[in-house]
Protein backbone atom coordinates (compact mmCIF):
# COMPACT_ATOMS: atom_id res chain seq x y z
CA UNK A 1 0.00 0.00 0.00
CA UNK A 2 1.46 3.56 -0.63
CA UNK A 3 2.05 6.24 2.43
CA UNK A 4 -0.97 6.90 4.44
CA UNK A 5 -1.89 10.47 3.95
CA UNK A 6 -0.53 12.56 6.40
CA UNK A 7 -3.02 15.17 6.17
CA UNK A 8 -2.76 16.15 10.12
CA UNK A 9 0.89 15.95 10.77
CA UNK A 10 1.89 17.50 7.00
CA UNK A 11 -0.57 20.62 7.62
CA UNK A 12 2.06 22.45 6.05
CA UNK A 13 1.84 20.52 2.61
CA UNK A 14 -1.89 20.03 2.40
CA UNK A 15 -1.99 21.86 -1.08
CA UNK A 16 0.43 18.72 -1.50
CA UNK A 17 -1.41 15.72 -0.28
CA UNK A 18 -1.89 13.42 -3.22
CA UNK A 19 -3.49 11.10 -4.23
CA UNK A 20 -2.36 8.50 -6.69
CA UNK A 21 -2.07 4.75 -7.16
CA UNK A 22 -4.11 3.79 -4.06
CA UNK A 23 -3.45 0.08 -4.19
CA UNK A 24 -1.77 -0.63 -8.03
CA UNK A 25 -4.33 -2.56 -10.29
CA UNK A 26 -2.82 -5.30 -12.56
CA UNK A 27 -0.44 -4.00 -14.09
CA UNK A 28 -1.67 -3.33 -17.95
CA UNK A 29 1.99 -3.33 -19.74
CA UNK A 30 5.69 -4.80 -18.86
CA UNK A 31 8.47 -2.10 -19.90
CA UNK A 32 9.73 -3.80 -23.21
CA UNK A 33 13.17 -5.00 -22.79
CA UNK A 34 16.51 -2.07 -23.83
CA UNK A 35 19.70 -2.20 -23.85
CA UNK A 36 21.62 -1.98 -20.92
CA UNK A 37 21.72 2.03 -19.52
CA UNK A 38 18.75 3.72 -21.78
CA UNK A 39 17.90 5.31 -18.68
CA UNK A 40 21.34 7.18 -19.50
CA UNK A 41 20.65 7.41 -23.23
CA UNK A 42 21.15 10.90 -25.31
CA UNK A 43 17.85 12.29 -25.58
CA UNK A 44 16.96 15.41 -27.56
CA UNK A 45 15.77 18.76 -25.65
CA UNK A 46 12.06 18.99 -26.22
CA UNK A 47 9.39 21.67 -24.64
CA UNK A 48 5.93 22.15 -24.83
CA UNK A 49 5.72 26.01 -24.82
CA UNK A 50 2.90 27.88 -23.49
CA UNK A 51 1.67 25.88 -21.14
CA UNK A 52 -0.81 27.25 -18.05
CA UNK A 53 0.03 26.78 -14.56
CA UNK A 54 -2.66 25.67 -12.62
CA UNK A 55 -2.36 26.22 -8.64
CA UNK A 56 -4.38 22.95 -7.40
CA UNK A 57 -6.76 23.12 -4.60
CA UNK A 58 -5.83 20.64 -1.65
CA UNK A 59 -5.51 17.52 -2.99
CA UNK A 60 -6.40 18.24 -6.04
CA UNK A 61 -2.74 17.68 -8.05
CA UNK A 62 -3.75 15.17 -10.30
CA UNK A 63 -7.08 17.65 -11.83
CA UNK A 64 -5.03 20.67 -11.75
CA UNK A 65 -2.79 18.76 -14.16
CA UNK A 66 -5.53 17.73 -16.35
CA UNK A 67 -6.89 21.62 -16.70
CA UNK A 68 -3.49 22.62 -17.61
CA UNK A 69 -3.01 20.51 -20.42
CA UNK A 70 -6.34 20.92 -21.65
CA UNK A 71 -6.10 24.86 -21.41
CA UNK A 72 -3.34 24.72 -23.67
CA UNK A 73 -5.34 22.83 -26.17
CA UNK A 74 -8.43 25.53 -25.39
CA UNK A 75 -10.36 23.91 -23.62
CA UNK A 76 -10.91 25.68 -20.18
CA UNK A 77 -12.17 23.28 -17.39
CA UNK A 78 -10.96 23.86 -14.25
CA UNK A 79 -10.07 21.10 -11.43
CA UNK A 80 -13.11 21.26 -9.89
CA UNK A 81 -14.90 20.37 -13.30
CA UNK A 82 -12.23 18.10 -14.06
CA UNK A 83 -12.83 16.23 -10.63
CA UNK A 84 -16.57 16.03 -11.15
CA UNK A 85 -15.66 14.15 -13.91
CA UNK A 86 -14.08 11.42 -11.96
CA UNK A 87 -17.00 10.15 -10.52
CA UNK A 88 -15.68 10.42 -6.57
CA UNK A 89 -17.90 10.39 -3.57
CA UNK A 90 -17.05 13.82 -2.61
CA UNK A 91 -17.56 12.08 1.50
CA UNK A 92 -14.76 10.34 0.72
CA UNK A 93 -12.34 14.41 1.16
CA UNK A 94 -10.05 13.86 -1.53
CA UNK A 95 -8.84 14.29 -4.74
CA UNK A 96 -8.18 11.63 -7.44
CA UNK A 97 -6.63 8.37 -7.20
CA UNK A 98 -4.97 7.32 -10.51
CA UNK A 99 -8.04 4.95 -11.18
CA UNK A 100 -9.91 7.66 -11.01
CA UNK A 101 -7.70 10.03 -12.55
CA UNK A 102 -7.59 8.16 -15.72
CA UNK A 103 -11.49 7.90 -15.79
CA UNK A 104 -11.16 12.00 -15.90
CA UNK A 105 -8.52 11.59 -18.56
CA UNK A 106 -10.86 9.75 -20.64
CA UNK A 107 -14.31 11.63 -19.88
CA UNK A 108 -12.73 14.85 -21.21
CA UNK A 109 -11.28 13.36 -24.46
CA UNK A 110 -8.13 12.19 -23.66
CA UNK A 111 -6.53 8.61 -25.23
CA UNK A 112 -4.16 7.79 -21.57
CA UNK A 113 -2.32 4.76 -23.00
CA UNK A 114 -1.27 1.84 -20.91
CA UNK A 115 -0.91 3.68 -17.19
CA UNK A 116 0.40 0.81 -14.85
CA UNK A 117 4.23 -0.20 -15.89
CA UNK A 118 5.24 -3.20 -14.13
CA UNK A 119 8.95 -2.16 -13.65
CA UNK A 120 11.29 -6.00 -12.93
CA UNK A 121 13.20 -4.24 -10.26
CA UNK A 122 16.12 -6.33 -11.47
CA UNK A 123 16.42 -4.46 -14.67
CA UNK A 124 15.34 -1.26 -13.47
CA UNK A 125 17.55 1.18 -15.02
CA UNK A 126 16.35 -0.49 -18.58
CA UNK A 127 12.93 -0.60 -17.91
CA UNK A 128 12.54 2.91 -16.50
CA UNK A 129 15.08 4.43 -19.34
CA UNK A 130 12.17 2.81 -21.60
CA UNK A 131 9.09 4.47 -19.93
CA UNK A 132 11.45 7.84 -20.50
CA UNK A 133 12.47 7.21 -23.81
CA UNK A 134 8.14 6.70 -24.80
CA UNK A 135 6.99 9.60 -22.54
CA UNK A 136 10.28 11.45 -24.46
CA UNK A 137 8.74 10.21 -27.91
CA UNK A 138 5.48 11.78 -27.28
CA UNK A 139 6.78 15.07 -26.09
CA UNK A 140 8.07 15.39 -28.70
CA UNK A 141 4.26 15.05 -30.94
CA UNK A 142 3.29 17.43 -28.54
CA UNK A 143 1.72 15.05 -25.99
CA UNK A 144 2.68 15.96 -21.93
CA UNK A 145 2.08 13.51 -19.64
CA UNK A 146 0.71 13.21 -15.96
CA UNK A 147 3.30 11.12 -14.23
CA UNK A 148 2.59 9.68 -10.66
CA UNK A 149 5.84 9.94 -8.07
CA UNK A 150 6.78 10.59 -4.83
CA UNK A 151 7.12 14.33 -4.21
CA UNK A 152 10.42 13.97 -2.63
CA UNK A 153 13.13 11.92 -1.14
CA UNK A 154 11.84 12.38 2.91
CA UNK A 155 10.78 9.23 4.64
CA UNK A 156 7.19 10.47 5.04
CA UNK A 157 6.50 11.64 1.15
CA UNK A 158 3.65 11.59 -0.38
CA UNK A 159 2.41 10.17 -3.75
CA UNK A 160 2.08 12.86 -5.93
CA UNK A 161 0.93 13.96 -9.87
CA UNK A 162 3.09 16.36 -11.84
CA UNK A 163 2.77 17.18 -15.57
CA UNK A 164 5.91 16.26 -17.71
CA UNK A 165 5.73 19.21 -20.37
CA UNK A 166 9.70 18.75 -21.51
CA UNK A 167 13.24 17.63 -21.46
CA UNK A 168 16.50 19.98 -21.58
CA UNK A 169 19.82 17.61 -23.49
CA UNK A 170 22.16 20.31 -22.23
CA UNK A 171 21.48 19.83 -18.38
CA UNK A 172 19.68 16.69 -18.31
CA UNK A 173 17.05 17.73 -16.83
CA UNK A 174 13.22 16.56 -16.73
CA UNK A 175 10.83 20.16 -17.33
CA UNK A 176 7.59 20.01 -15.39
CA UNK A 177 4.70 22.17 -14.46
CA UNK A 178 4.37 21.65 -10.26
CA UNK A 179 0.03 21.84 -9.58
CA UNK A 180 1.49 22.57 -5.38
CA UNK A 181 3.27 25.78 -5.53
CA UNK A 182 2.53 28.90 -7.09
CA UNK A 183 5.06 29.73 -9.63
CA UNK A 184 4.93 25.88 -9.90
CA UNK A 185 5.38 26.38 -14.20
CA UNK A 186 8.48 24.90 -15.93
CA UNK A 187 10.31 23.47 -13.02
CA UNK A 188 13.54 21.54 -13.68
CA UNK A 189 14.73 18.24 -11.82
CA UNK A 190 17.51 15.93 -12.73
CA UNK A 191 16.95 13.04 -14.95
CA UNK A 192 18.74 10.59 -11.73
CA UNK A 193 16.47 12.14 -9.54
CA UNK A 194 13.09 12.19 -11.69
CA UNK A 195 13.98 8.15 -12.23
CA UNK A 196 14.82 7.54 -8.73
CA UNK A 197 10.94 9.39 -7.60
CA UNK A 198 9.13 7.97 -10.33
CA UNK A 199 8.62 3.75 -9.64
CA UNK A 200 6.60 3.45 -6.93
CA UNK A 201 7.82 0.48 -4.81
CA UNK A 202 5.02 -1.55 -3.24
CA UNK A 203 6.99 -4.61 -4.12
CA UNK A 204 10.79 -5.19 -3.38
CA UNK A 205 11.17 -7.41 -6.87
CA UNK A 206 7.98 -5.62 -9.16
CA UNK A 207 7.43 -1.70 -9.41
CA UNK A 208 5.16 0.21 -10.99
CA UNK A 209 5.57 3.55 -12.98
CA UNK A 210 2.37 5.32 -13.30
CA UNK A 211 1.84 7.67 -16.42
CA UNK A 212 -1.04 9.03 -18.22
CA UNK A 213 -0.29 10.51 -21.68
CA UNK A 214 -2.34 13.28 -22.24
CA UNK A 215 -2.98 12.24 -26.24
CA UNK A 216 -6.32 14.28 -27.69
CA UNK A 217 -9.00 11.25 -28.64
CA UNK A 218 -11.98 13.70 -28.96
CA UNK A 219 -11.93 17.38 -27.12
CA UNK A 220 -15.63 17.36 -28.10
CA UNK A 221 -16.33 15.93 -24.48
CA UNK A 222 -14.23 18.48 -22.60
CA UNK A 223 -17.13 21.06 -22.54
CA UNK A 224 -18.13 23.14 -19.74
CA UNK A 225 -21.46 21.58 -18.82
CA UNK A 226 -23.85 24.00 -17.15
CA UNK A 227 -23.44 24.32 -13.46
CA UNK A 228 -26.20 23.40 -11.50
CA UNK A 229 -27.10 26.24 -8.74
CA UNK A 230 -25.23 25.40 -5.61
CA UNK A 231 -22.45 23.80 -4.48
CA UNK A 232 -20.68 21.70 -6.92
CA UNK A 233 -18.78 18.31 -6.30
CA UNK A 234 -15.92 19.51 -5.67
CA UNK A 235 -16.96 21.97 -3.16
CA UNK A 236 -17.82 19.13 -0.69
CA UNK A 237 -15.02 17.19 -1.22
CA UNK A 238 -13.02 20.25 0.36
CA UNK A 239 -14.67 20.78 3.07
CA UNK A 240 -14.68 17.23 3.83
CA UNK A 241 -10.95 17.26 3.90
CA UNK A 242 -11.38 20.76 5.73
CA UNK A 243 -13.84 18.80 8.28
CA UNK A 244 -11.23 15.88 8.77
CA UNK A 245 -8.33 17.82 9.65
CA UNK A 246 -10.70 19.03 12.26
CA UNK A 247 -11.84 15.27 13.56
CA UNK A 248 -7.79 14.51 13.82
CA UNK A 249 -8.04 16.79 16.56
CA UNK A 250 -10.82 15.15 18.11
CA UNK A 251 -10.87 11.85 20.24
CA UNK A 252 -13.06 9.38 18.41
CA UNK A 253 -13.85 7.73 15.30
CA UNK A 254 -15.96 10.41 13.11
CA UNK A 255 -18.35 8.99 9.88
CA UNK A 256 -18.69 11.72 7.21
CA UNK A 257 -22.08 12.32 4.70
CA UNK A 258 -22.65 15.05 2.38
CA UNK A 259 -26.24 15.73 2.33
CA UNK A 260 -26.22 19.04 0.78
CA UNK A 261 -25.82 21.79 1.38
CA UNK A 262 -24.95 20.02 4.59
CA UNK A 263 -21.90 18.05 6.09
CA UNK A 264 -22.98 15.63 8.55
CA UNK A 265 -20.26 14.15 11.04
CA UNK A 266 -20.60 12.33 13.52
CA UNK A 267 -18.76 9.70 16.30
CA UNK A 268 -21.38 7.32 17.11
CA UNK A 269 -22.14 4.26 15.07
CA UNK A 270 -21.70 4.69 11.49
CA UNK A 271 -25.39 3.13 11.08
CA UNK A 272 -26.54 6.03 13.52
CA UNK A 273 -25.08 8.59 12.03
CA UNK A 274 -26.40 7.53 8.84
CA UNK A 275 -29.99 7.82 10.35
CA UNK A 276 -29.16 11.35 11.47
CA UNK A 277 -27.69 12.51 8.20
CA UNK A 278 -30.34 10.99 5.68
CA UNK A 279 -33.35 10.29 8.05
CA UNK A 280 -33.52 14.21 9.88
CA UNK A 281 -30.90 16.19 7.86
CA UNK A 282 -31.88 15.10 4.72
CA UNK A 283 -35.99 14.62 5.47
CA UNK A 284 -35.95 18.10 7.05
CA UNK A 285 -34.05 19.96 4.34
CA UNK A 286 -36.31 18.85 1.46
CA UNK A 287 -39.44 19.45 3.49
CA UNK A 288 -38.29 22.63 4.84
CA UNK A 289 -37.36 23.81 1.28
CA UNK A 290 -40.32 22.44 -0.33
CA UNK A 291 -42.38 25.23 1.61
CA UNK A 292 -40.54 27.71 2.69
CA UNK A 293 -36.98 28.15 1.20
CA UNK A 294 -35.99 29.01 -2.55
CA UNK A 295 -32.41 29.24 -1.41
CA UNK A 296 -29.77 27.69 0.29
CA UNK A 297 -27.35 28.61 2.79
CA UNK A 298 -24.67 30.75 0.99
CA UNK A 299 -21.81 28.42 2.61
CA UNK A 300 -21.42 24.69 3.51
CA UNK A 301 -22.50 23.81 7.01
CA UNK A 302 -21.47 21.13 8.94
CA UNK A 303 -23.36 19.48 11.03
CA UNK A 304 -21.89 17.62 14.10
CA UNK A 305 -23.45 15.00 15.40
CA UNK A 306 -21.90 14.10 19.27
CA UNK A 307 -22.92 10.73 20.18
CA UNK A 308 -23.81 11.84 24.08
CA UNK A 309 -23.09 14.81 26.46
CA UNK A 310 -19.23 14.51 27.33
CA UNK A 311 -18.22 13.73 23.71
CA UNK A 312 -20.81 17.10 22.62
CA UNK A 313 -19.46 19.56 25.47
CA UNK A 314 -15.73 18.43 24.93
CA UNK A 315 -15.18 18.54 21.26
CA UNK A 316 -17.28 21.75 21.12
CA UNK A 317 -14.74 23.34 23.33
CA UNK A 318 -12.06 21.96 21.03
CA UNK A 319 -13.50 23.11 18.07
CA UNK A 320 -14.73 26.28 18.62
CA UNK A 321 -13.05 27.28 21.81
CA UNK A 322 -16.66 27.61 23.99
CA UNK A 323 -18.18 25.58 26.02
CA UNK A 324 -22.41 25.23 25.04
CA UNK A 325 -25.00 26.74 27.02
CA UNK A 326 -27.88 24.18 26.20
CA UNK A 327 -27.43 20.43 26.13
CA UNK A 328 -29.38 20.13 23.15
CA UNK A 329 -27.62 21.60 20.72
CA UNK A 330 -26.96 25.18 18.90
CA UNK A 331 -26.43 26.28 15.50
CA UNK A 332 -23.31 28.82 15.65
CA UNK A 333 -23.24 31.39 12.40
CA UNK A 334 -20.18 32.22 13.05
CA UNK A 335 -18.72 29.03 12.57
CA UNK A 336 -20.55 27.88 9.93
CA UNK A 337 -21.89 24.42 12.18
CA UNK A 338 -24.65 23.13 13.78
CA UNK A 339 -23.54 21.67 17.25
CA UNK A 340 -25.66 18.59 18.43
CA UNK A 341 -25.61 16.27 21.04
CA UNK A 342 -27.91 13.77 19.53
CA UNK A 343 -28.57 11.76 22.04
CA UNK A 344 -30.97 14.12 23.00
CA UNK A 345 -32.98 13.41 20.37
CA UNK A 346 -33.72 14.75 16.52
CA UNK A 347 -35.87 17.52 17.41
CA UNK A 348 -33.35 20.41 18.37
CA UNK A 349 -31.34 19.41 14.58
CA UNK A 350 -34.60 20.47 13.30
CA UNK A 351 -34.81 23.10 14.74
CA UNK A 352 -31.75 24.29 14.21
CA UNK A 353 -31.41 23.50 10.68
CA UNK A 354 -34.43 25.94 10.06
CA UNK A 355 -32.01 28.96 11.23
CA UNK A 356 -29.70 28.76 8.84
CA UNK A 357 -32.27 28.51 5.71
CA UNK A 358 -33.87 31.70 7.39
CA UNK A 359 -30.56 33.58 8.08
CA UNK A 360 -30.14 32.91 3.91
CA UNK A 361 -34.17 33.41 3.08
CA UNK A 362 -35.55 36.44 5.37
CA UNK A 363 -31.98 38.04 7.04
CA UNK A 364 -34.31 40.56 8.66
CA UNK A 365 -36.79 38.20 9.95
CA UNK A 366 -38.20 38.70 14.01
CA UNK A 367 -36.91 36.52 16.09
CA UNK A 368 -40.22 35.35 16.77
CA UNK A 369 -41.00 33.67 13.97
CA UNK A 370 -37.70 33.03 13.34
CA UNK A 371 -37.52 30.89 16.89
CA UNK A 372 -41.46 30.00 16.49
CA UNK A 373 -40.80 28.31 12.89
CA UNK A 374 -37.67 26.53 14.17
CA UNK A 375 -39.39 25.66 17.54
CA UNK A 376 -42.83 24.25 15.88
CA UNK A 377 -40.49 22.15 14.17
CA UNK A 378 -38.70 20.59 17.58
CA UNK A 379 -41.29 17.79 17.22
CA UNK A 380 -42.61 17.20 13.74
CA UNK A 381 -43.85 14.68 11.32
CA UNK A 382 -45.03 14.02 7.94
CA UNK A 383 -48.53 15.12 6.76
CA UNK A 384 -49.46 14.30 3.25
CA UNK A 385 -46.31 14.87 2.12
CA UNK A 386 -45.31 18.49 4.14
CA UNK A 387 -43.51 18.62 7.41
CA UNK A 388 -45.97 19.16 9.83
CA UNK A 389 -45.41 20.51 13.94
CA UNK A 390 -46.81 18.62 16.97
CA UNK A 391 -47.35 19.40 20.40
CA UNK A 392 -44.48 19.51 22.34
CA UNK A 393 -42.90 19.98 25.77
CA UNK A 394 -43.14 23.70 25.76
CA UNK A 395 -46.69 23.77 25.84
CA UNK A 396 -46.98 22.91 29.31
CA UNK A 397 -45.20 26.44 30.03
CA UNK A 398 -47.15 27.96 27.87
CA UNK A 399 -50.50 27.13 29.72
CA UNK A 400 -49.31 28.53 32.97
CA UNK A 401 -47.87 32.07 31.13
CA UNK A 402 -51.41 31.75 30.25
CA UNK A 403 -53.07 31.27 33.14
CA UNK A 404 -50.65 34.07 35.24
CA UNK A 405 -51.64 36.09 32.42
CA UNK A 406 -47.85 36.35 31.38
CA UNK A 407 -48.14 35.93 27.91
CA UNK A 408 -47.00 39.56 25.94
CA UNK A 409 -49.89 40.45 23.58
CA UNK A 410 -49.49 39.47 19.53
CA UNK A 411 -48.35 42.96 18.85
CA UNK A 412 -45.70 42.96 21.67
CA UNK A 413 -44.62 39.69 20.64
CA UNK A 414 -43.92 40.16 16.55
CA UNK A 415 -42.17 43.84 17.74
CA UNK A 416 -39.60 42.11 20.21
CA UNK A 417 -36.16 42.62 18.68
CA UNK A 418 -33.20 39.87 19.62
CA UNK A 419 -32.00 41.34 23.48
CA UNK A 420 -35.76 41.91 24.13
CA UNK A 421 -37.01 38.55 22.68
CA UNK A 422 -33.79 36.48 24.28
CA UNK A 423 -34.02 37.92 27.59
CA UNK A 424 -36.66 38.14 30.31
CA UNK A 425 -39.49 35.62 30.16
CA UNK A 426 -37.57 34.07 27.18
CA UNK A 427 -38.76 30.71 27.58
CA UNK A 428 -42.79 32.23 27.48
CA UNK A 429 -41.84 34.10 24.03
CA UNK A 430 -40.50 30.94 22.61
CA UNK A 431 -43.81 28.91 23.17
CA UNK A 432 -45.93 32.06 22.22
CA UNK A 433 -44.57 31.96 19.25
CA UNK A 434 -44.06 28.20 18.31
CA UNK A 435 -48.09 27.76 19.23
CA UNK A 436 -48.86 30.73 17.50
CA UNK A 437 -47.34 29.20 14.34
CA UNK A 438 -49.22 25.85 15.29
CA UNK A 439 -52.55 27.86 15.57
CA UNK A 440 -52.02 29.10 11.68
CA UNK A 441 -50.52 25.61 10.77
CA UNK A 442 -54.04 23.82 12.22
CA UNK A 443 -56.36 26.61 9.62
CA UNK A 444 -53.98 25.80 6.58
CA UNK A 445 -52.58 29.19 6.69
CA UNK A 446 -49.06 29.03 7.76
CA UNK A 447 -47.07 28.49 4.53
CA UNK A 448 -49.31 31.33 2.86
CA UNK A 449 -48.16 33.69 5.76
CA UNK A 450 -44.83 33.03 5.30
CA UNK A 451 -44.76 33.87 1.73
CA UNK A 452 -47.29 36.94 2.45
CA UNK A 453 -44.74 38.11 5.00
CA UNK A 454 -41.67 37.50 3.44
CA UNK A 455 -43.21 39.36 0.33
CA UNK A 456 -44.11 42.06 2.62
CA UNK A 457 -41.37 42.25 4.93
CA UNK A 458 -40.31 45.90 3.90
CA UNK A 459 -43.51 47.70 5.08
CA UNK A 460 -44.19 44.98 7.62
CA UNK A 461 -41.22 44.19 8.60
CA UNK A 462 -42.81 42.92 12.52
CA UNK A 463 -45.27 40.43 10.25
CA UNK A 464 -47.89 41.86 12.87
CA UNK A 465 -49.76 43.70 9.69
CA UNK A 466 -49.52 40.55 7.75
CA UNK A 467 -50.76 38.20 10.17
CA UNK A 468 -54.07 40.45 11.09
CA UNK A 469 -55.12 39.95 7.30
CA UNK A 470 -54.13 36.42 6.88
CA UNK A 471 -56.03 35.60 9.68
CA UNK A 472 -59.24 37.60 9.28
CA UNK A 473 -58.56 39.48 12.45
CA UNK A 474 -59.46 43.09 13.01
CA UNK A 475 -59.66 42.75 16.80
CA UNK A 476 -56.23 41.23 17.79
CA UNK A 477 -56.80 41.42 21.33
CA UNK A 478 -60.39 39.30 20.80
CA UNK A 479 -58.19 37.12 18.53
CA UNK A 480 -55.33 36.53 21.52
CA UNK A 481 -57.90 35.44 23.62
CA UNK A 482 -59.40 32.47 21.33
CA UNK A 483 -55.93 31.61 20.77
CA UNK A 484 -54.92 31.16 24.38
CA UNK A 485 -58.88 29.10 24.59
CA UNK A 486 -56.90 26.82 21.83
CA UNK A 487 -53.85 26.55 23.25
CA UNK A 488 -55.21 25.13 26.26
CA UNK A 489 -57.02 22.98 25.14
CA UNK A 490 -53.72 21.36 23.45
CA UNK A 491 -52.26 18.21 25.03
CA UNK A 492 -48.93 16.86 25.36
CA UNK A 493 -48.06 14.27 25.16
Amino acid sequence: MPPARLLALLAPLLIVACNRSSAPPPPEQVAAPAPLGLARQNLETVLLEGMPHVRQKPDFCGEACVSMALARLGRPLDQDEIFARTGLDPALGRGAYTAELKQAVEAVGFEPGPVWIRIDAAKADEALGAELAALHADLQKGIPSIVCMHYDETPTTTEHFRLVVGYDSSRDEIIYHEPAEDAGAYRRMSRSRFLSLWPLKYNKDAWTAIRLRLAPRDLELAKVTPRKPGFSPADYAQKVMAVKQKTSRLRGNFTVFVEPPFIVVGDGPEPQVRRGAEGTVRWATEKLKKDYFAKDPSRILVVWLFKDAPSYERNALTLFGEKPTTPYGYYTSKHGALVMNIATGGGTLVHEIVHPFIEANFPDCPPWFNEGLGSLYEQSGEEDGRIYGYTNWRLRGLQSAIAENRVPSIRALTAMNDSAFYEGDYGVHYAASRYLLHYLQGKGLLVRYYREFHTNREKDPTGYDTLRRVLGEEDMAAFKKRWEAYVLGLSFP
